[in-house]
Formats: structure tokens, C-alpha cells, sequence
């Protein structure tokens, strides 16, 4: 649908009686200006990252529950809903508070539509630049997985799409979950003379030897640039270590530090760090190396329309996080006089498949690529009743269902499912695809377990995600939410100490006893044992649950009992 049609619906539906004429104005205005960035200064650089392998527009809900604790709590990027929009300063009811909040979501994406899609996000790129000669084009990296396509091709539609796409230079961390020969294969291969790898903290396991370039240098508007990399700093962690055996990585502070000091000793003016930290990494990571003037961050999902400003040494450091699965396009542009950023525009542009047209070109790659598997991935397995979304630091509608269908079909007492915070989103009413359900599961170790654990040991699995994901200290979190958890229920509480944090463990009205063992279903274990096993594809089992259930009613996720969060603004529960 280009925009012309869409808002001749919306004018249709006001016709019809529907109370639509603020959507329709709002929407009007949002197509004429949403996309007016004028360019600024002489340094420029066009920012996507986590797009998750999403080609084709789509549904995305963000969370509502996305806490801070110690110092972070209230700060960005912890904030939601309402206290989000203050922060921000975004008026309520606007296209920009639906493409930032959950707020009033089933009803705005009836008004707005889908977002994101590579074509589209190929207009917007187009756009940008032609306004800006020389503007470099990075990827904050998670771009090759998350769909069933890229699953199925071992990301090479993903390749395909990011070298007519126009990337410069990207990051890694999904990516390497296809191996490490699959990347270098690609580097020296698909990418040669097109797009570069840049990591600076990671290394060959032996000698310490670097994998990839640490950075990049260019000149824009004669500008001297660097481009530095940091890939996923807990990949060998969060990711099975045998995928990248011979690699190790680490957030490796005072390597960056050598590294912006390596790069302005070569005549760099600007110096960017394209980032998969994680938001709250970045920005300790910002106060405490100096020389850097931007981290365009990515990993944790978070999407922030201004930059956070840090301290650093007598610096100042701009920390932005671009969100996910194709829904934004960042643009960063700086002034640089004297040898030094004087200052800088940023916005970060929510890409609506409704207002921007598809670039031909990009679209006809995707239907391509498609092709082969479209059949496939159209399968209808059930129908929704209600809303099934994926984001939230505890639980989601969609956890639930492949929770219920773990359960079920290994007739255990409690499944676990991680806290990944890829996956898309579906209306009430609608058909669950097999493409849904992949873009939730479409990993290469997809593999489900049934294992025997203690009440201690299951607690011991939820205290160790609830500290990755509610340390003080940031060096310590890995992203990520917590761990699903269906058939058993449970309290939290994110301000405590490690080992303190859950409590009041229960399966139904009884309390679970340390020393009694249970039957725990659960995927996508990192283990080489898991993978050695050789278990059914988590997609394959929740698929033929959901065609035996036809009909899946309302999912109502299992939020823990929560214990002070009161008055955070992080979470609306």
C-alpha cells in the first residue's frame, strides 16, 4: 500500500462513520514531515541495527515494562509509556508515541500499519543521502537472523540485502551464531570491497590476534572520520562458545580507549563507535573513555529519539540506541570546526511501510529471495484471539503460547523459553503463520529439552538471569529479558542482591520444595550436549500444537509477583 492508498482508507473508514479525522490529520502530516531532515554540517552517518533479518514490514510492540534499577532506574533508556513521552518530550496520541510506546497499540497499528521493511528502509537511506554526499551508511549488526528465510539460506538473503542496501561498515553479534567460517566466509567473500567488519574487542582465541579491523577511517566533507566496532561483548556466553571456538571477545575498555587514541593520532576529527553493548554498557562505556563524539548503539532494542550526553574526561560523548527489527533509521549529523565536533542534529526516524514507498529494487530482491518459501512460511497454524507480542523484561503474549505448547507436548510441570527480545507481533483476529511463529524461534540451535531439576536448581537458573538483566554495574548485564517461565509461578525483586531476587516459587498452590526434582521443558540451550542430542526444532513442536488448538485464546502472561517497583517509571504493569 503506497501512501496515497492509505490514507484514502483511512478517509473511507471516517466516512464509514469510524471517528478517524485526527488519525487521518495526524497521519497527512506525518508524511509530509516525518521525513524532512534537512542535512546539517559536514560529517554524516545513517544508522540501523537489530533489524532481526525483517525484510518485508511488520508489527512491533514495544515494551511495557522495561525497569532500571540503582542508578538506572527512571533514566533512559528506562522509561516507558507516558513517562517515556515526557522524557522525550513526544505528544501523546501522535505517530511518533506509537512508534516509541505500547500505548494504545492495537488500535494505532489498525491506523498506522506496519513498519520497517528493507524496501522501504532503502527510500529512506536514498533520501538521506541524497542530501548528503558521502554519508556512510552503518549496521549496528543482529541483521542476519530472526526469519525464517535467513534461518533457511544461512543469511544470505540478509547478505544480499545489506550490499544493494548500501552498507559501509557493520558489527557483529547473531551473526555468529552461523559459525564462525559463515562470517569470514562472507567478509572475504560476499562483503569483499563492499562492507567491512569492524570489531575492535574481538580477538583469536591463541594469539590474541585481531579478527576484524578494530576501525575504519574516511573523510566526509573533508573531514577526517573513524569508525570503530565493538561487537557483542558476552557472545561466547549469551551464544553457544562452540560456534566460535577460536574467537573471544570482552568490552575490553582500555583496548577502545587505545583504539580512539590510535585513530585521532591518525588525524581522526570525529571519532564514532557503531556499538552492540547494550544502552546501559554504552554509557558507562562513554564515561570513562575519553575521545569519543558518539556511540550509535544497538543489542538492547532500546529506541531513543535524542542522544543521551555524557561526560567524558573534558569531552562530551552523544550515546544514542537505535532500535529494532527495521522500525527506525538513525542520522547523526555533526559540525566539525577546528578540529572538533561544535555540534550536532540527530533523529532517529520511525519507518512507516505506509508513508514511505518501496524502492523497486530492494523489493524485487525480497520477492526473490522469498520465492522459494512463501508457501511455507503463508501456513496457517491457528487463529489469535488476542494480541501476541514478544518485548518486556518479564514476559510476553507469544512466550506464553510456545510456553503452553512446551509444556503440553512434553508433559512437563514447568518449561522454560528465553528472554529473547526479537520476535513480531500479531493482532487479535489475525492468522498465526508459520512465519510468525519462526520469527519468534528461527535460530540455529533450535533444539528442545526435557531435563530433571531440583527446586534449588531452578532457582539458582532464575536468580542467574535476573542478575544479568538487574545488575548495578552494566559490565555485568549481557541484554535480553528474563527467562520465561510457564507452569510455575513466582515472585521478584529486581533491586535485590544476587541470590535474593526470587522468592515464593510455586507451581499451582504449592510451594516448590529445593530438594524435590521436576520435569522442565525448555530450547535453545548453548550446550554442546543439547546439540549433540539432537532434539526437534522448537518450531516444528509449537507449530503442530497450535494446529491442534486451531483457536488460541487470549494469552495472559505470567508477570511475577513483582516487589518494589512502585513508582518506577519503567514499568507499567
Amino acid at each position: 500500500m503506497n501512501r496515497r492508498h492509505f490514507l484514502q482508507l483511512l478517509a473511507a473508514a471516517g466516512a464509514a462513520g469510524m471517528s478517524l479525522p485526527d488519525d487521518i490529520a495526524r497521519a497527512e502530516q506525518a508524511a509530509d514531515r516525518l521525513y524532512e531532515v534537512p542535512a546539517f554540517g559536514n560529517v554524516s552517518v545513517i544508522h540501523i541495527t537489530d533489524t532481526h533479518a525483517q525484510l518485508k514490514p511488520l508489527l512491533f510492540r514495544e515494551p511495557s515494562v522495561n525497569l532500571g534499577v540503582g542508578s538506572m532506574r527512571g533514566q533512559v533508556p528506562h522509561l516507558v509509556g507516558g513517562a517515556f513521552l515526557e522524557r522525550f518530550g513526544i505528544a501523546a496520541d501522535t505517530p511518533e508515541a506509537h512508534a516509541f510506546t505500547y500505548l494504545d497499540f492495537e488500535r494505532k497499528a489498525g491506523i498506522y500499519g506496519r513498519a520497517g521493511g528493507y524496501a522501504h528502509i532503502a527510500t529512506l537511506v536514498k533520501r538521506l543521502r541524497a542530501s548528503r554526499p558521502g554519508a556512510l551508511l552503518l549496521d549496528g549488526g543482529d541483521s542476519w537472523q530472526g526469519s525464517g528465510t535467513a534461518l533457511w539460506t544461512k543469511a544470505q538473503d540478509m547478505v544480499d540485502a545489506s550490499k544493494l542496501l548500501g552498507i559501509d561498515f557493520m558489527t557483529l553479534h547473531w551473526e555468529a551464531t552461523y559459525g564462525q567460517e559463515r562470517v569470514k566466509a562472507v567478509a572475504d567473500g560476499d562483503f569483499a570491497g563492499k562492507i567491512e567488519i569492524l570489531a575492535q574487542n574481538l580477538k583469536t582465541a591463541d594469539f590474541g590476534d585481531p579478527v576484524f579491523a578494530s576501525y575504519a577511517m574516511r573523510e566526509m566533507g573533508g573531514v577526517k572520520v573513524a569508525i570503530i566496532g565493538q561487537a557483542f561483548p558476552y557472545l561466547p556466553i549469551a551464544n553457544p562458545r562452540y560456534m566460535i571456538p577460536d574467537w573471544t571477545l570482552g568490552i575490553q575498555e582500555e583496548a577502545m580507549q587505545k583504539t580512539v587514541d590510535e585513530a585521532r593520532a591518525a588525524g581522526a576529527r570525529a571519532v564514532i563507535v557503531l556499538s552492540h553493548n547494550g544502552m546501559d554498557v554504552d554509557l558507562k562505556l562513554a564515561s570513562r573513555v575519553t575521545g569519543i563524539d558518539a556511540i550509535l548503539g544497538g543489542h538492547t532494542h532500546d529506541a531513543t529519539p535524542k542522544p543521551v550526553i555524557v561526560a567524558s574526561g573534558a569531552g562530551k560523548t552523544l550515546v544514542v540506541s537505535g532500535g529494532s527489527n527495521g522500525k527506525f533509521v538513525g542520522v547523526l549529523d555533526l559540525d566539525v570546526r577546528d578540529g572538533k565536533v561544535a555540534d550536532f542534529r540527530y533523529k532517529l526516524l520511525p519507518v512507516f511501510a505506509n508513508l514511505l514507498p518501496a524502492d523497486p529494487e530492494m523489493a524485487a530482491l525480497i520477492a526473490k529471495v522469498r520465492a522459494p518459501y512463501e508457501a511455507k512460511l503463508a501456513e496457517k497454524l491457528a487463529v489469535s484471539e488476542g494480541l501476541l507480542y514478544r518485548r518486556g523484561n518479564f514476559t510476553g503474549s507469544f512466550d506464553k503460547v510456545i510456553l503452553d505448547a512446551l509444556i503440553a507436548e512434553k508433559d512437563a510441570e514447568i518449561a522454560f523459553s528465553p528472554g529473547f527480545r526479537w520476535g513480531t507481533t500479531v493482532l487479535p483476529g489475525e492468522a498465526i503463520t508459520m512465519e510468525n511463529l519462526l520469527d519468534q524461534t528461527a535460530i540455529t540451535y533450535p533444539a528442545v529439552t526435557v531435563n530433571p531439576m531440583t527446586g534449588e536448581q531452578i532457582k539458582g537458573v532464575l536468580e542467574d538471569v535476573c542478575d544479568n538483566l538487574f545488575n548495578v554495574d552494566p559490565y555485568h548485564q549481557q541484554g535480553g529479558d528474563m527467562v520465561r517461565v510457564g507452569g510455575m509461578t513466582y515472585s521478584c525483586d529486581p533491586s535485590a542482591a544476587m541470590g535474593s531476587r526470587i522468592s515464593d516459587m510455586r507451581i499451582g498452590d504449592k510451594p516448590v520444595e529445593a530438594s524435590k526434582t521436576y520435569k522442565v521443558a525448555g530450547w535453545a540451550s548453548v550446550s554442546e550436549a543439547a546439540r549433540d542430542a539432537g532434539g526437534e526444532p522448537v518450531f516444528d513442536l509449537v507449530a503442530r500444537w497450535l494446529k491442534n488448538q486451531k483457536v488460541v485464546k487470549t494469552p495472559i502472561p505470567a508477570v511475577p509477583r513483582l516487589r518494589n517497583v512502585d513508582g518506577n517509571p519503567g514499568a507499567v504493569l
